[in-house]
């Protein structure tokens, strides 16, 4: 671990003071969130560095509401027309 120095306003300091070890998971996934989005990192890299196991920070981030699947409605659908077209293909 590494002490990193931050300037916070001083109303944020008990929303990123953990007070316990699944407060600190927490904050550190939401803190490399952005990150996954970006594409920057993956899930599982995020996982190694948070110690944990991918599937836990999936379910992690799926509690908070934020989708491991980042597809549109039409990417979606788009993906099961192509699905159902190789189902009959290979049938």
């Amino acid at each position: 671990m590494t002490t990193v120095t931050m300037e916070l306003p001083d109303e944020m300091i008990s929303f990123v003071t953990p007070q316990d070890k699944k407060e600190q998971l927490v904050r550190n996934a939401m803190m490399l969130y952005p990150y996954i989005q970006q594409g920057r990192i993956s899930h599982g890299r995020a996982a190694e560095i948070l110690g944990i196991f991918k599937m836990d920070l999936i379910t992690l981030y799926g509690k908070m509401g934020m989708s491991y699947i980042e597809m549109s409605d039409e990417e979606i659908d788009e993906e099961l027309k192509t699905v159902s077209y190789l189902k009959e293909v290979m049938a």
